[in-house]
């Protein structure tokens, strides 16, 4: 939400620097993104070059066709020859002037110029060449009481800041103008101004015929009948606020609308009430395959869950949502009907996300709307619409269902200050709770400070229980004021269980062999798995899918830490993965995931060393994985490892990710000690000639099969695959290691050895001995 500061200060004085107001908020009330300066620099004297001015000639500029030569009255004793690309005034106007010396927003600097032979005195200002808004075809026509020469910053705000605002779901309120005011006023205890808007005089009894079927959709509608209504273009200050406060000016009846909407945060609609049949407005349920074409010209298809206004015949607005093109109010509208209502927020949400439609309006109603606040908004848009357009108030008609009561809630000051960890005096808390509306019961005295609390119906929906009013005691005194204590422990007891002290010895291990941790998004873009949880609203293209694995993240990780220069990049992360399930909910599995420069190798250490940990063998078999390379992937029973494929991530990485629930399930119960063997070991190196596809860890379970307890290792050296051998074999180069607790082992105790491998090779596997 944008907020313009001299908006703000119509409804609240304050004398803190932007940066503090922008602090304080940010800590008690709603994040602010940014503090944007807007219009021209108020800087060396710069807005004195800004004035009003009266045109007293104006006429076709003698050698261009396009310009108007203008003598204009800026308030000096002689006028000022300007010329002019404008044609939307005459002599006679009121304009805003930049004299010779001003600086433009956009850094340009005017001079006294000649253009095409005709001395120019300044320009004659359209609202976009000061920030003002958007529109550029014509200049700015300023209201006839001003006299020339008055500074343009009194008339306009030519030099604004605005707040950039980020509203939490929960506060509502906060989502306009006035609630802002309200809350800037209670956090810096100064004055609130009353919320603008006198009732103009109604011309008739006769109420507007007003039908609501549905009372749980819409508990409260106001509708008021206008004649005589003048459609144009705003007035300046209007169109500028509108323009600073992120909308586009329209036409004074809608921009009216949505002036008070931006104000009070209760979204209004205007009606072209002759086009009404019946003159008469209703409110009920969507029939199925219901059809109405929207403002923005797309013919929606409704469901029975969508709410509708309607007419004595059909529907014309998808209600709280977006208006109906039938119904708009248009250059031909004399009669309005403005609607000023309340609707159940959860059904507005669920139309909202089925229609794929948002608004400024469905954004409020569906985090919860004050109904209290629709009388406000209609009261002031009805006096702005009397003033701005020239409307007369016709009819008026208020109806309502029974509307939820104000919470009361007990609260005890003595409470508040032992959960705050801040002793703050009773009648302190009071008053700051009475800065924020809430009323109490009881006199100002009362014992142990404890008091019955009615919440203002603006905060009915997140203020119901007496923490939430210790909670904004908490923050109004200031958060910043609490001391940093570590809470009190009573009792000590319980300790972590055995996963979770595996799964820190897996975090440290990995920390140890170089490792830096990483934390990723639990939500991607997409993933490998077409199955993959997608989320039915996501909160971005970005983030929409539930993870069913580490690798995407930690290859994002690894190239900005590779692209912003950083060199021996070996992360890890121990998160969570979503795997779909036929319950519905996903089955979170804890997994490790890595990701190391130097290739498979690099990573395999890692797997050993996790496998190590534990006191589990690893098997390794050749495998296949969309984000690694051909050929150099592998798995292990709870997990795989491999090399990236360049096209993923160029320039050689080793990849892991184990589901450590899997790791941890052949941990053995209990470890047994055995005595180191003094005697030396005899070592042996042996190649067989086996089928090609064979894994070479076939070989060595055959190989320790064969040779018992005595053979102590059995490893890999060497794999060749060449024109010496036939067609479909390969050469596998095993080193192996015997030993023995008894004795030391003679060569003919390895020969016999030797052989019962050779032996169970050939027979298990068709291998030959090649060397």
């Amino acid at each position: 939400m944008k907020v313009p500061i001299s908006w703000l200060r119509e409804y609240v004085d304050f004398e803190v620097p932007l940066d503090a107001l922008a602090d304080r908020l940010a800590v008690a009330a709603a994040e602010v993104e940014r503090i944007v300066p807007v219009g021209v620099a108020d800087e060396g004297g710069n807005l004195e070059h800004f004035v009003t001015g009266r045109v007293l000639e104006a006429s076709k500029h003698p050698n261009a066709d396009r310009l108007q030569l203008c003598q204009v009255d800026v308030g000096e004793p002689d006028p000022a020859q300007i010329v002019c690309g404008a044609w939307n005034f005459s002599a006679g106007a009121t304009v805003a002037v930049a004299r010779p010396g001003a600086t433009l927003p956009d850094g340009m600097q005017l001079k006294r110029v000649k253009l095409r032979g005709e001395i120019s005195e300044g320009m004659i200002l359209a609202e976009d060449e000061v920030a003002l808004g958007s529109e550029h075809d014509g200049i700015m026509l300023l209201a006839d009481d001003l006299s020339p020469g008055t500074p343009l910053v009194d008339v306009l705000p030519l030099a604004d800041h605005v707040l950039e605002v980020e509203v939490t779901g929960n506060r509502p309120d906060l989502l306009s103008t006035y609630g802002l005011a309200r809350e800037v006023a209670a956090l810096f205890d100064t004055e609130l101004r009353p919320p603008p808007g006198i009732d103009p005089p109604v011309g008739s009894s006769e109420p507007v015929p007003i039908e609501i079927a549905d009372s749980g959709g819409c508990p409260r509608y106001i509708g008021r009948a206008f004649s005589g209504v003048e459609i144009a273009e705003s007035p300046q200050w209007l169109r500028t606020r509108l323009h600073r406060a992120g909308m586009r000016a329209i036409s004074n009846v809608v921009d009216i609308t949505n002036y008070v909407m931006l104000t009070f945060g209760s979204p209004l609609h205007a009606f072209d009430l002759d086009r009404l049949a019946g003159r008469r407005v209703g409110v009920r349920r969507a029939e199925s395959g219901e059809r109405l074409r929207t403002l923005d010209g797309v013919e929606r298809v409704l469901s029975v869950d969508d709410l509708l206004i309607v007419d004595g015949d059909r529907a014309i607005a998808l209600a709280a949502i977006m208006g109906g093109e039938e119904t708009e109010v248009t250059e031909a509208t004399s009669n309005v009907l403005l609607e000023a209502a309340n609707f159940e927020p959860v059904g507005i949400l669920k139309t909202s996300e089925r229609l794929a439609l948002r608004t400024e309006g469905s954004n409020r109603w569906e985090k919860g709307v004050d109904p209290h606040q629709a009388a406000l908004a209609a009261t002031y848009a009805s006096e702005l619409l009397v003033s701005i357009s020239g409307a007369v108030l016709d009819s008026t008609s208020d109806v309502q269902a029974a509307l939820d009561p104000a919470p009361r809630t007990p609260f005890r000051a003595a409470r508040a200050s032992a959960l705050i960890g801040l002793e703050i005096d009773a009648q302190d808390q009071r008053a700051l709770l009475q800065r924020l509306g809430f009323e109490f019961e009881g006199p100002d005295g009362a014992p142990d400070g404890e008091w019955t609390v009615t919440v203002p119906t603006w905060r009915a929906r997140d203020v119901t229980r007496e923490i939430d009013l210790v909670e904004e005691v908490a923050r109004v005194h200031g958060l910043d004021r609490v001391p940093f204590t570590l809470p009190q422990r009573r009792e000590l007891f319980g300790r972590l269980t055995q996963e979770q002290r595996l799964r820190r010895r897996v975090e440290d291990a990995l920390v140890g062999a170089g490792y830096s941790e990483a934390y990723t998004w639990s939500l991607a873009s997409d993933d490998v798995d077409p199955a993959a949880l997608r989320l039915p609203v996501p909160l971005s293209a970005e983030h929409a899918v539930l993870r069913t694995t580490l690798s995407a993240g930690l290859v994002d990780a690894a190239a900005h830490n590779r692209d912003v220069g950083n060199h021996g990049i070996a992360l890890f992360e121990v998160a969570r993965v979503y795997l779909p399930s036929d319950e519905g909910l996903p089955d979170e599995r804890w997994h490790v995931g890595g990701i190391v420069e130097g290739g498979y190798f690099v990573a395999k250490s890692a797997v050993d060393l996790l496998h190590d940990l534990v006191r589990v063998e690893p098997r390794f078999e050749r495998t296949s994985q969309p984000t690694l390379h051909p050929g150099k992937a592998a798995r292990v029973a709870a997990g795989w490892l491999g090399e990236v494929h360049p096209s993923v991530l160029d320039g050689g990485w080793g990849m892991f990710e184990i589901d450590l629930a899997t790791l941890f399930a052949d941990v053995p119960e209990r470890t047994l000690y055995e005595d180191v063997i003094t005697y030396p070991a005899v070592h042996q190196d042996l190649a067989f000639v086996v089928d090609r596809q064979l894994p070479a860890g076939d070989l060595i379970e055959a190989a320790l099969a064969a040779a018992g307890p005595i053979l102590r290792e059995a490893r890999v050296f060497d794999v060749y695959e060449g024109d010496q051998l036939p067609g479909g074999k390969k050469s596998i180069a095993l080193n192996v290691s015997f030993q023995s607790d008894a004795g030391t082992l003679s060569d003919e105790d390895a020969r016999v050895l030797r052989e019962k491998i050779v032996a169970r090779l050939a027979e298990q596997h068709g291998a030959e001995l090649r060397a």
